[in-house]
């Protein structure tokens, strides 16, 4: 046995795919195994070395992901998720139901350690159509859970997650800010966009609410990033903008243009100031802009989302949006961000109209077909 041991620690899986047949091994063999195939897991490695035998090392991985053993779980999770790559094996993941459950009643368990790897496989996941199921699915919770979780449905509990366990505050082992792109995905397909705007019977919030703090949560990147995009996203549905920029329960505007606001509303005069939103009013000389050009550029987005329609564009020139816009674009440093802000101005600036003018030029020349060819 110990000659086997060593054998298999020292196997090239580039050359030997037997390694992979380890993984059904007894204990101390396919933990080997595991810690050896780790490194061939990410994008482009050897995808044909867990091909083997018609894809058996993910059925392999999928039953070692539910060992007790927290170390060989580790390794099962952090090689399905790098795999999610490749089309075939993603396919493989999430189409197994079970599979999911399992993953979803996993989470819910607040001592373990695994979560946030859970939570990047979930994000991995979401890259599949298939991922809408898990709006139908529920999770069993016991009493304590219930402290934390206000409903069993899967979405719900992911969302209380990623809301309530910020700074390891539920699971000192977890972060859950992966959800986060799990969420920007999702809200890529109808049924997901339609949740993040939508008030649940559970709490009576609007989940996208929820996540509007996290836009200027500089000191994770991951979470402001998922964040972002999921706000981005959420606005392809053009009926609700009124109501996501109207409803002071949601109050979405702030949080979208309060990232590219600059310190003490610099440049803007008095009367601009006075029709900002509340929020950025009052803005000290510490108020940083959003550091990272790529998420400047989706907040910018954003606005342009929210200039669709004829309403969208009266309420955005009524809070000032056009001077911070022209403010940035005095001191944007990037040919990305300062060809999104002429396109803003360009929305906002220009002459409406006639209604029945506009209604003959709808369909020949529709704000929805600028916006998608920006984005």
């Amino acid at each position: 046995m110990v000659s086997e041991l060593e054998e298999v620690s020292c196997l090239r899986p580039q050359t030997n795919p037997q390694l992979v047949e380890f993984l059904h091994a007894p204990y101390k063999i396919r933990e080997i195994a595991l810690e050896n195939l780790v490194q061939f897991s990410p994008s482009g490695r050897n995808p044909a070395l867990f091909k083997h035998n018609n894809c058996e090392p993910i059925r392999d991985l999928k039953n070692l992901s539910r060992e007790k053993d927290s170390a060989i779980v580790m390794n099962a999770l952090t090689i399905l998720a790098n795999l999610c790559d490749d089309l075939e094996f993603r396919k493989l993941i999430v189409e197994d139901d079970d599979f999911v459950k399992y993953l979803m009643q996993q989470l819910v368990n607040l001592k373990n350690t695994n979560s946030d790897l859970i939570c990047i496989l979930l994000a991995n996941l979401a890259k599949s159509d298939e991922i809408v199921k898990i709006f139908d699915f529920k999770v069993d919770l016991d009493q304590t859970d219930k402290e934390v979780f206000q409903s069993s449905h899967c979405m719900d509990c992911l969302m209380d997650l990623f809301v309530k366990g910020a700074d390891r505050k539920i699971n000192k082992y977890a972060t859950y800010d992966y959800l986060s792109y799990f969420f920007a995905d999702i809200s890529r397909f109808p049924r997901g966009r339609e949740y993040f705007v939508t008030e649940q019977e559970y709490d009576h919030v609007v989940p996208i609410a929820k996540l509007l703090v996290f836009t200027e949560k500089y000191d994770s990147k991951t979470r402001r990033e998922g964040v972002v995009y999921t706000i981005k996203n959420s606005l392809f549905d053009t009926n609700r903008h009124m109501e996501l920029l109207e409803n002071e329960k949601i109050n979405i505007l702030p949080y979208i243009i309060g990232p590219f606001a600059l310190a003490e509303n610099r440049g803007l005069k008095d009367d601009e100031i006075f029709d900002l939103p509340e929020e950025l009013q009052l803005l000290g000389p510490d108020k940083k802009t959003e550091p990272l050009k790529e998420l400047l550029v989706a907040h910018l987005e954003s606005v342009l989302l929210l200039c669709v329609t004829k309403e969208g564009r009266e309420h955005l020139r009524g809070k000032s949006v056009y001077p911070l816009i022209r403010e940035l674009h005095k001191v944007a440093k990037d040919e990305k961000v300062e060809e999104l802000c002429d396109k803003v101005v360009q929305m906002l600036m220009r002459d409406e109209p006639p209604e029945d003018q506009a209604a003959e030029d709808q369909d020949e020349d529709s704000d929805d077909e600028k916006i998608t060819e920006i984005i």
